[in-house]
């Protein structure tokens, strides 16, 4: 899947990025909130990959169950989000101890139009969301051709 056709939405333009970078060293380690690196929002890294009949979709998204995914298709965008809340609590004679932990993302892509929107296949095995999206046969038989220089 080329670049072009699958394109990943950003959270701000990175012209507000560089308005903001002093302060985002001092605070937030040199990362950017503009660039979809705040601490809160762990954007999970995606592969995308493309052979003659569909294209391949990984994302690495370790410590979360299937059933924390969410894979919605509207219109051309593909949307792959999760969402996971732990609470831990301790008691003590002397402390109560309250942790919260809340993480989220969502990664936006939109598709070429050979895809097969409703044959989008998705699994989850040893931390990876995988995604195969298959291609129309008239783009099967498109695919790549030789050009021969003189």
């Amino acid at each position: 899947m080329s670049s072009k056709s699958l394109a990943t939405q950003r959270l701000f333009p990175t012209r507000f990025g560089d308005f903001f970078k002093p302060w985002e060293e001092w605070f937030n380690n040199g990362r950017s909130l503009f660039d979809g690196e705040w601490p809160s929002m762990n954007m999970p890294a995606v592969n995308i990959s493309e052979n003659k009949d569909s294209y391949h979709l990984s994302l690495a998204a370790q410590g979360l169950k299937k059933d924390d995914f969410n894979v919605d298709l509207d219109g051309d965008v593909l949307t792959i989000s999760a969402q996971k809340e732990e609470n831990k609590e301790e008691k003590d004679e002397k402390y109560t101890k309250k942790e919260y932990n809340y993480s989220s993302f969502s990664r936006s892509f939109t598709l070429p139009a050979e895809v097969m929107k409703d044959k989008i296949d998705a699994s989850y095995k040893d931390g990876v969301l995988k995604l195969k999206l298959p291609k129309t046969e008239a783009a099967q038989k498109n695919s790549t051709k030789k050009i021969s220089v003189e």
